[in-house]
């Protein structure tokens, strides 16, 4: 990790404390014990699936499907679920992440085997995924009432003060930083998007890191994809509508940088909190949602800015200028 990129996340760390300090001025209670819990439980799922396209972008490609993965897992456990509700959640939390890592593997194979750039790719994906709900559930909701209370319980179990959604998601921060800092794959995903030449010079293969990028992030949306429907108790075809986008945009805030190959876990974790800050805050300030996507918008331009301009590196000097 470098100097400047722990330097951003110290910044980023600072003004989500002083965002923090702002709402409670106005509103006390949002920096309660129970607040925090609170925003950490909302945040939870954005935090996991960032962390995932984390590593996709740090390859220099981008996950455009991991909602409509999302949506697509959560209708078929909430089927099974409703199908046979006596098998419990285990099966769910199972079956879940290899959906979701099937879908995210045909993305990385279309990446890495045919060469078609990846918004491309997951553009399309993003629609097929979509249509597939359509076509599983016939358009229909499934409702709590037709979900197992096992099923529907299991995230928002209490644990030591927090939920089981909350503590799936911390368990997320540390495989990831893990992951990234203990494995040689995981270093492979910085070589590869940093500099893709000189990483195929030294034996990287740069294909085969895309591809397991995508997979581990389609893992993840699959599980997320169980933890929404419980969450909110129903399946729809709409599920996590656009929710893509402040996927990316955790990441940009967290200073993850779309040309590839920069980014930590700690950012990305404080892009999300970010966001989701401001998403609880701005309804307890009587902001209106039409308002709310505005700002949210705003907020994410400056920071896409912020994170363009500190992107720009110095020009590398290859020759000392000659003495006087």
């Amino acid at each position: 990790m470098t100097l400047p990129t722990i330097n951003r996340d110290i910044g980023l760390g600072l003004l989500t404390v002083l965002l923090l300090a702002v709402v409670a001025l106005f509103f006390p209670a949002f920096v309660t014990p129970r607040g925090l819990a609170e925003v950490i439980d909302d945040t939870g799922i954005l935090i996991l699936l960032a962390l995932g396209q984390m590593l996709v972008l740090l390859t220099r490609s981008v996950d455009l499907s991991v909602a409509a993965n999302l949506a697509l897992t959560g209708m078929l456990v909430a089927l099974l679920n409703a199908s046979y509700p006596g098998v419990g959640v285990l099966p769910v939390l199972l079956l879940a992440p290899v959906i979701g890592a099937g879908l995210g593997a045909f993305n990385g194979v279309l990446v890495w085997r045919l060469g078609i750039p990846s918004i491309v790719v997951t553009l399309g994906t993003l629609s097929i995924y979509r249509g597939l709900v359509f076509v599983v559930s016939g358009g229909a909701w499934v409702n709590s009432n037709q979900m197992s209370p096992a099923f529907l319980d299991t995230v928002r179990m209490p644990m030591l003060g927090l939920s089981v959604l909350s503590w799936m998601a911390i368990a997320g921060v540390v495989l990831a930083s893990l992951f990234l800092s203990r494995t040689t794959a995981g270093r492979n995903l910085y070589a590869a998007g940093d500099n893709p030449s000189a990483a195929a010079y030294a034996g990287i293969d740069v294909g085969r890191s895309q591809f397991l990028a995508f997979t581990l992030s389609g893992a993840i949306a699959g599980l997320c994809g169980y933890l929404w429907i419980s969450r909110f108790a129903v399946a729809y075809t709409d599920v996590a509508q656009g929710f893509e986008l402040q996927v990316i945009a955790a990441c940009v805030i967290g200073g993850v940088s779309i040309a590839g190959g920069v980014g930590t876990v700690a950012g990305v974790v404080l892009g999300a909190l970010f966001l989701g800050i401001i998403k609880n805050a701005l309804p307890l300030m009587g902001v209106s949602p039409f308002w709310q996507m505005a700002i949210s918008g705003l907020v994410i331009t400056i920071a896409v800015i912020l994170n363009a301009r500190s992107d720009r590196a110095p020009p590398r000097r290859i020759l000392e200028e000659a003495a006087a």
